[in-house]
């Protein structure tokens, strides 16, 4: 499958590698003159969006209409430019990019991971819960066979509208990390 990365970033670059040696074509699309948004969104037969939350009005405006029929997957936290969390409502960052791109599958995922630990879904030998939402259930079979093929365990956790507790998740753990000092190599693990 052809996955286009927008946002070249550590994220972006987590994923594109883990992706490739997963057997998955990337092509990165960002600022860079040769690898422009607009021809990995037309390439691409699904999309991650790695960019900064703050940025994906400016990436729906640029490529939305390109994204028209294919998964994108929002790896994005709510966090505003100025770098602080943005004040919860009660619809998730992702229902809110999905109306954005109503032809699109819009589906949540990992963005309850550190960009370190992303491109293999593991911190050394624990393997990582992949934390999924979605509306189009056959969107979200596809990202969960992504997630198994990077190395972690995929879980279903319902609709777009759980999306707001992964995102909540998300800052929670970037918390953990950053300001109760327990650093990036921590993560997710659901014991079933």
């Amino acid at each position: 499958m052809k996955v286009a990365i927008i946002g070249k970033g550590h994220v972006g670059k987590a994923l594109g590698s883990g992706l490739e040696r997963a057997g998955y074509e990337i092509r990165y699309g960002h600022r860079d003159l040769n690898e422009k948004p607009q021809m990995a969104a037309e390439w691409g037969e699904m999309a991650i969006l790695a960019v900064p939350y703050h940025q994906l009005d400016n990436v729906v405006e640029s490529i939305g209409s390109l994204l028209r029929g294919k998964i994108v997957i929002d790896a994005t936290n709510l966090y505003g430019a100025d770098g602080k969390p943005i004040a919860y409502s009660n619809t998730s960052g992702a229902e809110k990019l999905q109306r954005k791109l109503p032809e699109s599958k819009v589906i949540k995922a990992f963005n309850t991971v550190f960009a370190q630990n992303q491109s293999t879904g593991h911190i050394g030998d624990e393997q990582l819960t992949g934390f999924v939402a979605g509306d189009d259930a056959d969107a979200k079979k596809v990202v969960m066979g992504l997630m198994t093929a990077l190395g972690y365990d995929p879980v279903d956790s319902g609709s777009l509208k759980s999306a707001k507790y992964l995102e909540e998740m998300g800052i929670h753990i970037t918390n953990l990390a950053i300001v109760q000092g327990m650093g990036r190599s921590i993560g997710y693990r659901l014991i079933k």
